[in-house]
């Protein structure tokens, strides 16, 4: 059956991705009237409306080059330049180090999008790579630079709030952008049938969360993204050290890794040594050594008996 997609349709994930721009830009004219609340707010509708384009493009067999390179840009504004126009007019009577450190964040993002991009068209790649992001993603990029912002709003005055503090952290995060650290893509996530259930609890309480206590749960959502990199290049690691487990389904994955040496607590054989008391009674002849004869050994063969095993007491 031959899908038929009209006009209007094809239009649609290209609206919302011009929808997401406005929302990235709507956030620096919040900055420059102080209402940094809804600055952060629209940069996370900017980053929802992002992760909704691609798959309402490729659900509805309507992805072109266009639009593809106007995601790009849009990411680009949205999450690279909008949030470091932000930070900057949050930090009032900021320097000139907070100048160059908002360039370079703005930098980082766009080199970050253009490596993104160059590497949709590598073919050499393995094929667990779909599974990671190189470098932090754009929207979760956006949104770590303005942790210092949030943690503001929601406390107040601290060493977070910090002009030194803000700008190092800002630039770190430009570093992860376009660093090799793998991270985890939730494109490729599957759920199991079972998990469904719990999942939609799940969404519920975070839902309830966001609602009750917003920058609380941001803050919390961003700690946990940063707390998954290790575990993300953990994985990375082991699939590039097991090509056996890179078309399999997580199940089989679990059983790999199961059945490793490793998770079963197995060593390595030790050489040329023996635990315990055996060490002081055998010795292994190394390399062009021949074997001693234990010292309880007389000269002429016969072992001698000691005095513990013929029953006298030691004088």
């Amino acid at each position: 059956m031959v899908r038929v997609t009209t006009p209007g349709v094809r239009l649609l994930p290209n609206a919302i991705t011009v929808l997401a721009l406005c929302s990235g830009l709507s956030a620096v004219q919040f900055a420059l009237t102080r209402n940094f609340a809804m600055a952060i707010a629209a940069i996370g509708i900017a980053a929802v409306l992002d992760s909704l384009d691609g798959r309402i493009a490729r659900l509805l067999d309507a992805t072109s080059k266009m639009g593809a390179e106007l995601d790009s840009l849009s990411d680009g504004i949205s999450f690279g330049v909008a949030p470091a126009l932000v930070i900057y007019v949050w930090q009032t009577g900021a320097d000139r180090i907070g100048w160059v450190a908002s360039l370079i964040f703005a930098v980082c993002m766009i080199l970050r999008l253009a490596r993104f991009n160059t590497l949709l068209d590598d073919t050499e790649q393995p094929a667990y790579a779909s599974e990671f992001f190189v470098g932090v993603p754009a929207p979760a990029g956006g949104l770590l630079g303005m942790l210092p912002l949030v943690a503001y709003l929601q406390w107040g005055e601290g060493w977070w709030s910090s002009q030194y503090v803000v700008w190092a952290w800002t630039v770190a995060i430009a570093a992860l952008l376009i660093s090799r650290i793998p991270t985890l893509s939730l494109k490729t996530v599957k759920a199991p049938a079972k998990a469904i259930a719990p999942l939609l609890i799940g969404v519920a309480l975070l839902a309830a969360a966001i609602i009750q206590f917003p920058l609380v749960a941001l803050i919390v959502a961003m700690i946990l993204y940063l707390a998954h990199i290790p575990y993300s290049v953990y994985r990375n690691r082991w699939l590039a050290a097991h090509p056996e487990a890179w078309t399999v389904p997580p199940r089989e994955r679990r059983a790999i890794r199961r059945a490793s040496p490793r998770r079963l607590g197995l060593r390595r054989p030790l050489r040329r040594r023996v635990a315990g008391a055996a060490m002081r009674a055998v010795r292994l002849p190394r390399n062009g050594e021949t074997v001693r004869t234990p010292r309880d050994t007389s000269q002429n063969g016969q072992r001698r008996r000691s005095w513990r095993q013929i029953g006298l007491r030691r004088k």
